[in-house]
């Protein structure tokens, strides 16, 4: 075999190698969706009790701190109320107070009762923790003498859009 035919048939075993070993590629349709997250927490053990007054004057509202609040939202516009399942006693007022999260706004202390009643609104896309949460009882001298008792409190977030 002359010189020039084993180059060419060289030429051919490489020119073979090169196409055996072309690139290769596969697509795929990737479908996905976030879907409206509105999420809200809290913690803390309030604890509130009423025992003095000032004489010629009603008895000594008094304030729960060290609660906290958390909340996550993906929506525009979001806003949280609160409400107690049943009236306090005649004389007797439950609040709460929310601190807001950047951009949102807190309505400040609030009375709660069995109507949702907004606590903070404005809420858009973040999220937030360690909020402060505080309550606070009232009470006038017709309320009298109250047992220890409970109300659980519902704060509820709705989405915006």
């Amino acid at each position: 075999m002359k010189k020039s035919a084993l180059v060419t048939i060289g030429a051919l075993v490489a020119l073979a190698a090169v196409n055996t070993a072309s690139a290769q590629s596969a697509t795929q349709t990737v479908t996905f969706q976030v879907t409206a997250i509105n999420q809200i927490a809290v913690t803390g053990t309030p604890s509130l009790v009423i025992n003095s007054a000032a004489a010629g004057s009603a008895p000594t509202a008094v304030t729960s701190s060290g609660n906290t609040w958390s909340v996550t939202t993906n929506q525009t516009g979001a806003s949280i109320t609160a409400s107690i399942p049943t009236a306090m006693p005649t004389g007797v007022t439950l609040s709460a107070n929310l601190t807001a999260p950047s951009g949102a706004t807190s309505t400040g202390l609030t009375a709660l009762g069995t109507t949702a009643v907004n606590v903070v609104t404005g809420i858009s896309k973040l999220n937030a923790s360690g909020l402060a949460l505080a309550y606070q009882l009232d009470a006038t001298a017709a309320a009298g003498v109250v047992t220890s008792a409970t109300r659980v409190v519902t704060f509820t977030i709705t989405g915006g859009v």
